[in-house]
């Protein structure tokens, strides 16, 4: 048998380019900002995770070109050997104090940050259990990790008491979380999560890729906004949002991350944060606590748009976040709303199975702080028109 006979069949992405209603690999022209040139077209861009605004800061821009010139293009090995600089200690070091933890490492995507945090805290005589609808990053570090992985319906903490009851004792037991959830912009239930860690002597890693600078009063995530920073032993986060980069990062206690930096191999055999990557996250998380009303104009602006998508009756996920995913149901007509929206000069994304249930496709729509409202209600009213023009 050919292992390339796959590749070769008719898939369901072939089917869509044939129809002209491909939603995927547009070219941009410009760099994210809240209007950006794609495929030509000038385009509001409520389809990206450049929450605080900050891909386009002047400042975050000099520290990038600065560092370029400094240390050059990359670091030309991993952080174990030769690859660590002197800001990647510094980045660690600043995000330990916004984040209120005893210490950081990064790692070079937030993909691999799950990967490598999870495949090295927990092993076969571990217990992990993940919630459902967690991002495909923490299933692959679930199965790098050889651990036993448990998944408890979305939110529903019955069932995570459930499985959390089922896990022998003696046992290391890891509750792994979303604290926004990507595709629903859902928070996750932190409180009930970590009164049941405390019942069942569990550790609690969240995923805060979507939450740092976007919930809390200051942006430190979602253990901030429900009070409980205390509480949760791991977070993870990435550099490719709110802090207008690329990398990720864990948080924890001194002994855990210096366990992972010695004992992770994605972290070990990957090189380091390239020096401006590195340098705009830094300068990013300047701005946000020198500037934490930034976190305040975010969630105005996705509460303003909130408010005209219902006003139009647009069925959409409730939420308290800048993710705002609106009902397409039928996949194809997710495709079709997708095309027909940028050629009107609207960019968002399509959610499609697996990524949502059979029937409950998605366009999925973000925020960022500088938003305007005229970009706002040009956006709300395009996709009134178009989903009107679909039924």
């Amino acid at each position: 048998m050919n292992i390339f006979e796959k590749a070769y069949k008719q898939n369901n992405y072939d089917i869509i380019k044939e129809k002209n209603i491909y939603p995927y690999f547009h070219k941009l022209f410009t760099g994210q900002n809240t209007e950006v040139i794609m495929d030509g077209i000038n385009t509001v861009m409520i389809g990206s995770n450049n929450y605080l605004g900050l891909t386009s800061h002047p400042e975050v821009i000099k520290a990038g070109v600065e560092a370029l010139e400094k240390y050059g293009s990359g670091c030309s090995g991993s952080r174990f050997l030769n690859g660590t600089l002197d800001i990647h200690v510094e980045l660690e070091e600043e995000l330990a104090k916004f984040l209120k933890k005893e210490a950081v490492t990064t790692f070079s995507t937030g993909f691999q940050s799950n990967l490598g945090i999870i495949s090295a805290i927990a092993g076969p005589r571990d217990y992990i259990l993940c919630d459902k609808e967690n991002h495909a990053s923490i299933y692959d570090g679930c199965r790098l990790s050889f651990a036993k992985t448990w998944k408890y319906n979305h939110s529903d903490m019955n069932d995570l008491e459930e499985k959390l009851k089922a896990v022998p004792q003696d046992h290391g037991i890891l509750i792994i979380t979303d604290g926004v959830f990507s595709m629903s912009g859902e928070i996750c239930k932190l409180p009930e999560i970590v009164s049941l860690a405390k019942k069942y002597s569990a550790r609690i890693m969240i995923d805060d890729a979507h939450g740092l600078g976007v919930l809390g009063s200051h942006g430190r995530g979602t253990a901030e906004y429900f009070g409980l920073e205390d509480e949760v032993d791991i977070y993870m986060g990435t550099f490719s949002k709110s802090l207008a980069s690329l990398g990720g990062y864990m948080a924890s206690n001194k002994k855990v991350v210096e366990y992972v930096k010695h004992t992770s191999r994605p972290y070990i055999f990957s090189a380091s944060i390239t020096p401006a990557s590195v340098a705009c996250a830094l300068q990013s998380l300047k701005i946000l606590e020198r500037e934490p009303e930034r976190v305040k104009a975010l969630s105005d602006a996705a509460n303003y748009m909130r408010s005209l998508l219902k006003k139009y009756g647009i069925d959409i996920i409730e939420s308290t976040t800048p993710i705002i995913p609106v009902y397409t149901y039928d996949d194809e007509r997710t495709f079709i709303a997708c095309k027909i929206l940028l050629e009107r000069g609207v960019y968002v994304n399509p959610v499609i199975s697996p990524a949502t249930p059979v029937g409950k496709a998605l366009l999925r729509t973000s925020y960022t702080a500088t938003h305007t409202k005229t970009q706002l209600e040009k956006a709300a009213k395009e996709i009134h028109e178009v989903l009107t023009e679909l039924k």
